[in-house]
């Protein structure tokens, strides 16, 4: 496989180093080649680490050429994500909000966990990254909950101030902010007198390179849809 970085940030470095022989080029304004349209080497796959501004670009090279690629620039709007399944019609797409491998086993157990515990366990989620990431909850975060109010229906509730009586249909959502921590997620089903934590902790931004890696080489071969990393660990659509 050879791939087509988009974005030289933090992580467009990473991964590109981790690519090594398998690089076909970076995509991004401090790069020589500023845009898709201007890529000159072929290349099998697109992995996007980047930003959502970049989309509109990815979006019309993609329809053009029919290139699969790896979604994995988070903080995009209803709006945006309704465009990327659009494109998977015709190409195919993978996004997810976590590329790392125990994330993705992680929230698999919440799915399993949660419709045995949840008549009988309030269910709190808790993520903390580094004090330079401006949005919260964490993408992650946003995964977990969605995998939990899909069988619960609860109401999400972020932090508690002040007079806060708990309900019994809701799952809250707190998030820390501080130092260097790359990237911490734990969901506590906590009942009476026991406590379950399903818990993640990321020491290295290069765990999200090695699952984005993995996502790109099994999307090669992979017929147009919308996919997901549970597809790539537990068999595709």
């Amino acid at each position: 496989m050879k791939a087509c970085v988009v974005g030289y940030g933090a992580m467009g470095k990473v991964i590109s180093s981790m690519l090594g022989d398998e690089l076909a080029l970076n995509v991004a304004v401090e790069c020589e080649t500023k845009t898709l349209n201007d890529a000159k080497i072929d290349f099998d796959c697109i992995i996007d680490f980047s930003n959502p501004a970049n989309l509109d670009m990815i979006i019309d090279y993609v329809s053009k050429t029919k290139k699969p690629v790896v979604f994995a620039t988070t903080g995009y709007t209803e709006e945006q994500i309704k465009k990327i399944e659009e494109l998977s019609k015709i190409a195919p797409v993978l996004r997810s909000a976590n590329f790392s491998l125990g994330v993705i086993l992680l929230n698999r157990l919440v799915k399993e966990v949660t419709p045995i515990l949840k008549d009988s366990f309030d269910i709190e989620v808790v993520e903390a990254h580094h004090n330079k990431k401006v949005d919260s909850p964490s993408g992650t975060a946003k995964m977990l909950l969605k995998s939990i109010t899909d069988e619960t229906g609860y109401k999400v509730v972020a932090g508690r101030d002040g007079y806060s009586p708990r309900s019994k249909n809701e799952v809250g959502i707190h998030s820390l902010r501080g130092g260097t921590i790359v990237g911490e997620h734990e969901v506590l089903f906590c009942g009476e007198d026991e406590i379950l934590s399903l818990k993640h902790s990321a020491h290295s931004k290069k765990i999200f390179a090695v699952g984005a890696i993995k996502a790109a080489k099994w999307l090669t071969s992979q017929a147009p849809g919308y996919y997901d990393m549970e597809d790539v660990l537990f068999g595709g659509k």
